[in-house]
């Protein structure tokens, strides 16, 4: 058991502290919040400045939490649900590889993908899930599954559904 606890701490530590990056980036670096509200409001995402510190503020609490696996399905699903927000309104029309113009979709599918795996299989015996005795293994194993998918995609899917109002394409010249 000590391989797989292992490797669950190395992957809940790699994508927790990634996203920690994007938000502490969204928040301190660059345009900072402000220009991280500008660029989603340009996206579509009303009022920008409540997506950019909703996204943000997910990214780092939730990203610390997985890492440390600390309420793993909820985390991994809070982290999830950002990946498939950007996926589908940044990333998606790209393509697939993340090298092509505008970036592709390969990057947030792959974070999303392992946010719920994560979820699914549990953090492993170094967490502090398993120090406090936190267990979402109910349902023969898929409440962890579940919980991350409900709060990723279904969490996603509604925050589009209520907020996003993509811009209008751009008349060909």
């Amino acid at each position: 058991m000590d391989g797989t606890n292992a490797g669950l701490l190395l992957l809940r530590v790699a994508v927790g502290l990634t996203m920690v990056a994007h938000g502490y980036n969204h928040v301190f670096r660059g345009g900072k919040i402000q220009g991280t509200a500008g660029w989603f409001a340009s996206l579509g995402m009303k009022p920008g400045i409540l997506h950019a510190w909703l996204a943000s503020l997910v990214e780092l609490f939730a990203g610390t939490a997985l890492a440390l696996g600390f309420l793993t399905p909820l985390s991994a699903g809070a982290l999830m649900g950002t990946m498939v927000v950007a996926g589908i309104i940044n990333h998606r029309k790209n393509g697939f590889f993340i090298f092509r113009p505008g970036e592709g979709w390969e990057y947030v599918m792959n974070l999303a993908v392992a946010c719920l795996a994560l979820g699914a299989v549990g953090p492993g015996e170094w967490s502090l899930d398993h120090a406090f005795g936190i267990t979402f293994d109910q349902l023969n194993g898929w409440a962890g599954f579940v919980i991350a998918a409900v709060i990723g995609i279904g969490g996603g899917i509604g925050l589009l559904i209520v907020f996003w109002r993509p811009p209008a394409p751009k008349p060909q010249s």
